[in-house]
């Protein structure tokens, strides 16, 4: 049996190469993406993107950060072998908007923001708000469970080797923007 920090060390490059999968797919085929979520409106990176590259025994880190920020930067470190790490994501369903940051070695949503809940008028109404707050953010954790189980069904596939990361590969070089 493996010791967790052995496993951790060992595996967390699954989370990386998922995360920088859901970019390609946010960019090259977002309604494949609609598989995790039936309601899903749309899934966009938000405000916030870190890369890491580690090569040749240095870690650079690339932080691209802000509203409306270009991404170029980012393209650029994935054409020199970079991974995505974390990334900030605004998931939109049902008319309704989550925000949500998430990293690839633990797969979990922090400095999550649900869509506003209902106003509670009296304090029996505090029940149907804690619950109306865990549904919204049992949304975002069923998100991200359903997003990692298409990954891992397309990593462990045959077409990963032959397709996939040769999409991925002509996507950061600019070849297939779009193509899906």
């Amino acid at each position: 049996m493996l010791d967790v920090s052995v496993a951790y060390n060992r595996y967390k490059f699954l989370g990386h190469e998922f995360l920088t999968w859901l970019w390609y797919m946010i960019d090259t085929n977002p309604e494949a993406l609609k598989k995790a979520d039936p309601e899903m409106e749309s899934l966009t990176i938000g405000n916030r993107i870190v890369l890491e590259n580690r090569r040749h025994n240095r870690d650079e880190t690339i932080t691209i950060r802000g509203d409306g920020a270009g991404l170029e930067e980012g393209v650029i470190a994935l054409t020199k072998g970079a991974k995505v790490t974390e990334m900030h994501l605004v998931f939109r369903a049902g008319g309704l908007e989550w925000r949500f940051n998430t990293k690839g070695e633990s797969l979990s949503a922090s400095s999550l923001k649900t869509p506003q809940t209902a106003k509670m008028e009296t304090s029996e109404d505090l029940e149907g708000a804690v619950l109306e707050k865990i549904y919204l953010t049992e949304r975002v954790v069923n998100l991200l469970h359903n997003l990692y189980a298409q990954f891992i069904k397309e990593r462990v596939s045959l077409d990963w080797e032959k397709k996939t990361i040769y999409r991925i590969s002509a996507w950061v070089r600019g070849d297939q923007r779009g193509d899906g």
